[in-house]
């Protein structure tokens, strides 16, 4: 707390004193409990059984069906973000979210960064091969090989503590679906994962085998930012303790590890109407986010492209800037500093769509800044040569001769850019936004067909693009004629 050097007046004393009590009953870190608030959890929505989206589009699993019974027993309520384990860490750490859980290992590491609850579920590592591989049956067999783990996992800290006693290397990814992808291409020939999160994926028919017994794990935990919503805790720790002398807790485990766990129609039409719901509406947000973005780059594009060809040297400098920034940087580190820095570094609070708009209108308004200097200076000089001399303004001749020309230059770059948007949308699902290319990763994670699911979205995406450019052609010969 600041403190002051001036001698404080006995009233102020009283004052100060009672603004501090009603702050300390208020603030959101403080130790009473709080029933009847809403609280964000972010978590990893593509880590079966623990976290993932069903048919319905309803998120369930061992972690969420857990946290939900908790919260109808403590009487609060729960605003579940599904933006991946990674961006879930550093949602909590920025105070985009109030706590994560995401079949998250308690470590000495993690605790520096985190308050944890009790252990919910003790686990463990197994590893993994295709069913069609014969050869690879212990960790000796992984020599010269190259074995695949998921970012911040259980697994990925076991095979780095015995690959150089075995010597093979790790490749890591930041979802589980990508990690499977790796074997199943030939890249890699085995994976280590949780075994709960195996068995799930052997259930439904992932085409994987386990060839290890079980290494010892650490435990699962619910964490809040440290410091940070203790009361949170303290009504997890009850609610877990309830259902666990109730036998809720048992229950909610069998349902996703006993015999319930089993495959569906994992063929293209299977796939289709079981999952269309969730791809049409993974597609409107994609088609929102892309139409709103470029509508705004749009207008960023126009400002800064006169900036970019003004006769003010100042105009030109912060024009010239802009565009160097934004194409000069990757859009994805501009998504997680839009979406974590900023508000954690001036303090406030984001909604991601909000920062996948502001993401897609300053990238894509620096490469439409481009366009229409480009667009600008393909004008003969002579135009504005010509409309100046007849008395007519700098700016006015620039609205009236020289932008009606640039703009029929400019419209097959547009579209071109709309198209560029439309499929940079799916950057964005590093931030949660559960567009088509998230919605593929979460189903994904519940069937394990990536191949077909990628085929079904791949189609999805080509029918779009080629209806974006059927109309650019369309536009382009009526501006033509």
């Amino acid at each position: 707390m600041r403190t002051t050097h001036a001698r404080l007046t006995s009233r102020s004393t009283v004052l100060l004193a009672v603004v501090a009590i009603l702050a300390a009953l208020v603030a959101p870190g403080a130790a009473s409990a709080q029933p009847g608030r809403t609280y964000t959890v972010a978590t990893d929505i593509t880590f079966a059984p623990f976290e993932f989206q069903d048919s319905s589009g309803n998120f369930v699993g061992i972690d969420i069906d857990l946290l939900n019974e908790i919260a109808r027993d403590q009487g609060f309520s729960v605003d579940i973000q599904p933006v991946g384990f990674d961006a879930a860490l550093q949602a909590v750490q920025a105070n985009q979210a109030d706590a994560v859980i995401a079949g998250m290992s308690i470590t000495d590491a993690r605790r520096q960064v985190f308050d944890f609850s009790d252990p919910y579920f003790q686990s463990g590592v197994q590893m993994a091969v295709l069913d069609s591989n014969e050869t690879i049956e212990s960790y000796e067999d992984l020599r010269d090989q190259r074995v695949a783990v998921k970012n911040g996992t259980e697994g990925a800290s076991f095979a780095e503590s015995i690959k150089s006693e075995y010597g093979f290397t790790t490749v890591y990814f930041a979802d589980s679906a990508s990690m499977y992808d790796e074997v199943r291409t030939g890249n890699s020939v085995a994976i280590f994962d949780d075994y709960p999160v195996l068995a799930y994926g052997i259930a439904q028919g992932n085409g994987f085998k386990t060839v290890t017994e079980k290494e010892a794990g650490a435990d699962y935990g619910f964490a809040v930012n440290r410091g940070r919503n203790p009361e949170l805790l303290e009504m997890f720790n009850a609610g877990l303790a309830n259902l666990r002398a109730s036998g809720q807790y048992d229950e909610i485990v069998d349902r996703y590890l006993g015999e319930g766990a089993s495959s569906t129609d994992n063929s293209i039409p299977g796939l289709i109407k079981d999952t269309y719901p969730q791809l049409l509406q993974g597609l409107w947000l994609t088609i929102v986010l892309s139409v709103i973005g470029i509508v705004i780059a749009l207008v960023i594009g126009a400002v800064f492209g006169l900036f970019r060809v003004s006769r003010s040297a100042i105009l030109r400098g912060i024009g010239s800037v802009y565009v160097a920034i934004f194409r000069g940087t990757p859009l994805l580190v501009q998504a997680f500093f839009i979406y974590f820095g900023v508000p954690a570094a001036l303090n406030f609070q984001m909604s991601a769509f909000t920062a996948g708009i502001i993401t897609l209108s300053l990238n894509a308004g620096a490469y439409m800044t481009e366009i229409v200097r480009g667009g600008i200076l393909s004008v003969d000089k002579g135009q504005m040569e010509a409309a100046r001399s007849l008395g007519i303004g700098y700016l006015k001749s620039m609205r009236k001769v020289v932008m009606p020309q640039a703009v029929r230059t400019m419209i097959p770059s547009y579209i071109n850019q709309f198209v560029i948007t439309l499929k940079d949308t799916s950057i964005l699902s590093v931030i949660g936004l559960a567009e088509l290319t998230q919605t593929g990763r979460i189903i994904i994670a519940r069937n394990f067909q990536s191949f077909n699911m990628w085929l079904i979205i791949a189609v999805m995406y080509f029918i779009i693009i080629m209806a974006l450019t059927w109309v650019s052609n369309r536009l382009e010969k009526r501006i033509n004629r």
